[in-house]
């Protein structure tokens, strides 16, 4: 079975799509059919249903992506270990990460990674937490690092560092440095979308001091940090972000905190990975050396 058959396959799997695939490898369309029809051939079975310009996966290639997966890693993990008695890794990693860890803490980790290893070359996956949890199940990530773990038994999470989470709102919103929990629900609050690992973990604390968000007049609903720093800024309400997320708008005074009584709201970043794939080489080294980094 030829490699590039299963290259070619991967990429119109995960992309439901022969013109997308065309585009990610660089290939034909012509080109990408007949390295999936030559396949077919090979196994004696279909691999997509094609419904128009839209093509759906049949049972076979469900089975076939997982396997296809793992064979395409053992071979770029055998260049990696060649390269690793070299003295020397190379190749690229793709680390997937949350919005707060992707944004506040990957960089500077892969800069001192990379300082070290400058063969390597990264690619940065940055979603909410629920998407960077799927794709670790799709196999198209390896390892990650989310602000939120979900119930399944296929995913690994190893605690990472532990972040907190504030109360924020405009130097003028609210005169009290310190309020109430109960205080809490007489101000609009401003939040991220559901997938995300602020907002999980920001329904979690609030539920465990007895306040239920439809209790609450939520002002709007964003999908990134800055989004909803720009409308506290604006003061459209208050918001529960990560402290790592707005050290420098405190710094300067921009947003202000606002102190819960009594109460401190904390939440761990986890490390990500999949129950039943090992990692290549470069990852363990990677995983290695943020585990080992002071943060």
């Amino acid at each position: 079975m030829d490699i590039h058959h299963l290259r070619v396959f991967i990429s119109v799997f995960k992309n439901r799509g022969f013109s997308k695939a065309s585009e990610e490898l660089h290939l034909t369309q012509p080109t990408i059919s007949d390295h999936i029809r030559t396949l077919e051939d090979e196994l004696n079975c279909k691999l997509f249903d094609r419904l128009g310009r839209t093509i759906i996966p049949t049972p076979e290639a469900e089975v076939l992506y997982t396997h296809a997966i793992e064979v395409i890693e053992k071979i770029e993990a055998l260049k990696e270990a060649v390269s690793f008695g070299k003295k020397e890794i190379s190749g690229k990693l793709i680390i997937g990460a949350s919005n707060i860890p992707g944004t506040y803490l990957l960089p500077s980790l892969i800069s001192g990674f990379q300082k070290r290893h400058p063969s390597i070359s990264f690619e940065a996956a940055i979603s909410d937490s629920k998407i960077i949890a799927d794709r670790i199940l799709r196999h198209e990530i390896l390892l990650g690092i989310v602000g939120a773990t979900f119930s399944g038994e296929q995913i690994n999470y190893t605690p990472f560092m532990e972040d907190e989470l504030i109360i924020v709102s405009s130097p003028s919103f609210i005169k009290a440095a310190k309020i109430t929990m109960n205080d809490l629900v007489k101000y609009p609050m401003i939040l991220r979308e559901e997938g995300s690992g602020t907002r999980r973990e920001t329904e979690k604390i609030l539920e465990g001091k007895g306040v239920n968000l439809e209790g609450i007049k939520i002002a709007g609903t964003f999908g990134s940090t800055d989004a909803v720093k720009q409308a506290v800024k604006a003061g459209l309400g208050i918001a529960i972000l990560s402290r790592l997320s707005v050290i420098d708008e405190l710094k300067y005074g921009i947003l202000k905190e606002i102190k819960i009584k009594d109460t401190t709201m904390k939440r761990m970043f986890w490390i990500a990975t999949h129950k039943k794939r090992s990692l290549p080489p470069a990852h363990t080294m990677f995983l290695e050396y943020i585990k080992s980094q002071p943060l």
